[in-house]
């Protein structure tokens, strides 16, 4: 057993069939299985049996092409909650994490799928709370344009506030269940939210009762300056793009830097940055992996991924020739950070955009690591013992091998350093993570008003 009082969170980013632009491509990728739930489910127990924290689940209200008959780019995306729903039912201790934006839903209906997954998994749901930044959702959901970008975070911190009042909307003793006297719940304990602010306006209570952790874990993924506010003052996880541990160090310090503000202590945060590994028996496999992704690559594909990374149509230009001149940060309205990432990434290493695309076709902006299982945990070790991580979401660059390997390979060197569990010892999301349940603040709220 790990001795080691402070270990690294883990969790797997399930990116089907793969994170790489290339996966479904790969020979041994199984895209044939990809709408089967059988395969869903060997993952999900995979990462399970690697003692992950969590499973997290992208999503993006859209389906981007460009208008090709031959879409060389993988985009299934299932809803999370019916995914994660039914992944409940066949894991028993790994965390289950959604993406949902705020920019596209309501919090009521936000608030109570995430109870009512909280219950049904026994505590171990999780919000990756995220803002919706591309043009092609906002025509779905009756607009031309998504909203700019400092007001998609006001809306943001906003919803979140909501979704959190209405959680804490029952008390925990609320629902007694007493036969004897015909008493199903104590009404004194049902609380109204009567929320009224500039995008909402919500009653409440909800319908069903306060979830088992209190409040499902809130996950947070922006690291523009206004993502790292809304972090500091209602993220519990960050997931987050650094190439180099300084940039992850400043990161890291920053933000939690900007808790105490809101009266909350650095270890209510754990920052887990974006790993895509590529890992072979030898250093000499490795790259020979790595080399066959990028031989998969089809230009096109790879073109129109770099575009909507940095919000710029790069179609027109010579893929072998440099990035043209760029717009300044603030005509960028969509992902500001990946977008000052990716130009400091090309800049710094004098990137065509073919070379560009080839970086960031599998990691996508986040971290690319590759080398035998003892070399990857290495590289994890510098930065979780540095200041820079307290732990990584894993991208695995096909599946299912990709996890796979992590699991049977990376994870043992972990743990025989004590850096990882070789157990889980808690049965919620939260107690994993060392997180602490929260105190329901409408309560406290009501009482002091009283």
């Amino acid at each position: 057993m790990s001795t080691n009082k402070k270990e690294m969170k883990l969790g797997a980013f399930f990116m089907i069939p793969g994170h790489h632009v290339a996966a479904w491509r790969h020979p041994e990728a199984e895209t044939h299985n990809i709408l089967n739930f059988d395969f869903l489910k060997r993952l999900a127990q995979t990462a399970e049996r690697g003692k992950f924290d969590m499973l997290f689940v992208a999503d993006i209200n859209a389906f981007q092409h460009n208008g090709s008959k031959n879409v060389q780019r993988s985009g299934i995306y299932f809803e999370p909650f019916t995914l994660l729903s039914a992944l409940s039912a066949v894991t028993e201790k790994i965390g289950l994490v959604g993406t949902v934006s705020t920019t596209y839903n309501e919090p009521y209906h936000v608030a109570r799928k995430f109870a009512s997954l909280d219950h049904l998994s026994n505590g171990r749901a999780g919000w990756n709370v995220v803002t919706s930044n591309t043009d092609a959702e906002a025509k779905n959901f009756n607009s031309d344009q998504h909203l700019l970008h400092e007001r998609r975070y006001e809306r943001a911190e906003e919803f979140v506030d909501v979704v959190q009042k209405l959680w804490d909307s029952w008390e925990d003793e609320a629902l007694v269940m007493d036969k004897e006297s015909a008493q199903f719940a104590d009404g004194s304990k049902i609380h109204s939210i009567n929320y009224k602010g500039e995008w909402f306006s919500v009653d409440g209570p909800l319908n069903i009762s306060r979830p088992v952790q209190g409040h499902p874990v809130v996950v947070q993924a922006g690291s523009s300056e206004a993502g790292k506010e809304l972090a500091a003052r209602t993220a519990e996880v960050i997931f987050t793009a650094w190439q180099t541990i300084e940039e992850a160090q400043a990161f890291y310090a920053d933000v939690k830097g900007r808790m105490a503000k809101y009266g909350r202590s650095p270890d209510e945060l754990k920052i887990m940055p974006g790993v895509f590994s590529i890992i072979g028996a030898t250093e000499e496999e490795a790259e020979e992996k790595k080399q066959l992704f990028e031989e998969l690559i089809p230009e096109e594909a790879g073109v129109a991924l770099l575009s909507a990374m940095i919000s710029v149509d790069l179609s027109g230009y010579p893929v072998d020739g440099p990035l043209p001149d760029l717009p300044e940060l603030e005509q960028i309205n969509g992902g500001k950070s990946r977008f000052t990432l990716l130009k400091d990434l090309a800049e710094r290493e004098n990137l065509t955009i073919r070379q560009l695309y080839q970086k960031t076709a599998g990691a996508r902006g986040h971290r690319e690591i590759k080398g035998t299982p003892e070399q990857i945990a290495d590289q994890l070790q510098e930065w979780f013992e540095n200041g820079a991580a307290d732990g990584f979401n894993i991208m695995p660059p096909y599946l299912p091998g990709g996890l796979e390997d992590f699991v049977d390979q990376v994870i043992p060197e972990l743990q025989k350093r004590g850096l990882f569990r070789t157990e889980y010892t808690e049965d919620t999301l939260r107690g994993n993570l060392g997180l602490n349940r929260p105190a329901n603040t409408l309560v406290n709220t009501i009482k002091e008003t009283v």
